[in-house]
């Protein structure tokens, strides 16, 4: 079941990312920027992400594969509503089913992947709640982000010195504006 649970993350998180880069040229188009800014963030969390999940798969024996559906791109309001609903389904719902599941089968690089994803889940859809609570506001110019590459976790500021989900040293945080 865990493998299943692997396929479907990797398949959603490179699903996600593909949406979320083109939600972030509308964005950009309509001139959200800062709107722009954190769905390009959250494109490269959902990469990491995608990547992570993979590497568990491979580790298992098993080849990671992602069925990329065609994106439709609507106004940002729209665009955020769909994110903030995906990232709250990952993070109430599909997340946790697939952590107790890898507990259940002591699958722990399966159970890391998805923890991780958990907790970045919950950060992007408290980020895609406050852009829709303030959209105005994120309209005059871009806004700078921080993702790391180990877990993905994303955040408007920097951590003094480790990641809060992984521990991976600040070093390890891209900048994406």
């Amino acid at each position: 079941m865990t493998i299943d649970n692997l396929q479907a993350a990797f398949d959603g998180e490179s699903n996600a990312r593909n949406k979320y880069q083109g939600y972030a040229k509308k964005a950009d188009e309509q001139g959200y920027l800062g709107v722009a800014s954190l769905f390009r963030a959250a494109a490269a969390a959902e990469a990491i992400h995608a990547a992570s999940h993979a590497m568990v798969l491979k580790r298992l024996g098993h080849e990671a594969k992602a069925n990329i559906k065609t994106v439709n791109v609507g106004d940002t309001r729209q665009n955020l509503l769909d994110a903030l609903a995906g990232e709250t389904y990952e993070r109430d719902t599909m997340y946790p089913e697939f952590i107790k599941q890898a507990q259940a089968e002591s699958q722990k690089g399966a159970l890391m992947t998805f923890q991780g994803a958990l907790a970045a889940e919950a950060e992007h859809a408290r980020l895609y709640q406050q852009a829709l609570d303030e959209l105005e506001g994120w309209k005059a110019e871009k806004r700078t982000f921080y993702v790391c590459e180990v877990c993905g976790w994303t955040c408007e500021q920097l951590p003094a010195e480790r990641c809060p989900v992984c521990h991976a040293k600040r070093e390890k945080f891209k900048t994406i504006n």
